[in-house]
């Protein structure tokens, strides 16, 4: 297994801690500069996503003073994580810069799956037609490669162009691109996943004023999870309290909303975005 794809199996994205221990692990046993350098690229990024950020940037300064001429995908991987360091510090200028250098660089090494990526973080940090640009250009490049690796993005590319669609007001298009994000989940065969899709849907459903169907799909996934002992999901919890508050149930919407106040303040990044959504879930819990 080549460094990357042993990156790949490492990443846990929901416990960055974890994953930080693994890559500080891998970072021990490498045997060249590349590795080392690659390894860290990935290590910053899951130090970036505990929110330590001047940690990251110190890791990626490390990487870019090994990375030489003919490391061409580990410099695609090093902007691109640097890029969402800045990012994730509300610096969306910064984080352009990098983001469109990673997406040249990443068509001059031929490497789609990097070259996608870069294009996804544009489409997340732009808004309205702009980011619709870059989702379509994204999901265009996914569809025609035959690297393997790029072609896995087209469900997230679909999901986040569902939202872009969302963020506009247009419901409709959005629950099509939802829908068409939750087949190439299912086809997958990830239930973390496939859930995450049918909630994008029941969200929709509910905005487009189907809540009975909105609340059924949400409460299939929690008696899901229950069964299969898969972990609380917050969001879940806490859509299921939205469809009862907007059927008039406010009591019995309550204990969903303290399960979705419990689990949710504890996500580091909604604490530091999120605040009036956190306190609203408190005040609908009680």
């Amino acid at each position: 297994m080549n460094i990357a794809d042993k990156l790949y199996s490492a990443w846990n994205y929901s416990k960055p801690a974890e994953t930080e221990v693994r890559f500080r692990e891998f970072l021990t046993e490498a045997t060249s500069p590349a590795e080392q350098a690659e390894i860290r690229t990935q290590l910053a990024r899951s130090v970036g996503l505990q929110r330590r950020f001047d940690e990251a940037h110190e890791i990626l300064n490390q990487a870019d003073a090994q990375i030489t001429n003919d490391m061409p995908v580990v410099k695609v991987r090093a902007l691109l994580e640097r890029g969402r360091v800045y990012n994730s510090l509300g610096n969306a200028e910064q984080a352009r810069e990098y983001f469109l250098a990673a997406f040249e660089a990443g068509k001059q090494c031929n490497h789609d799956d990097y070259t996608v990526d870069a294009a996804h973080m544009m489409g997340i940090i732009t808004k309205a037609e702009e980011s619709l640009q870059w989702n379509e250009l994204a999901i265009s490049i996914a569809q025609n490669t035959e690297q393997e690796m790029a072609k896995r993005w087209l469900a997230s590319l679909l999901n986040n162009t569902g939202w872009t669609y969302f963020s506009m007001g247009n419901y409709t298009r959005a629950l099509e691109l939802f829908k068409d994000a939750l087949e190439f989940r299912c086809k997958q065969n990830n239930i973390v996943e496939i859930h995450i899709a049918q909630w994008c849907v029941a969200k929709t459903l509910r905005m487009l004023g189907n809540v009975e169907e909105s609340l059924s799909m949400q409460r299939a996934m929690l008696a899901e999870r229950a069964e299969k002992n898969i972990q609380d999901d917050g969001y879940i919890y806490e859509e299921t309290g939205e469809c009862l508050l907007a059927l008039g149930k406010p009591d019995e919407a309550k204990p969903h909303f303290a399960k979705a106040h419990e689990l949710l303040s504890k996500d580091i990044w909604l604490q530091a975005n999120e605040q009036p959504r956190l306190e609203r879930l408190l005040a609908l819990s009680q």
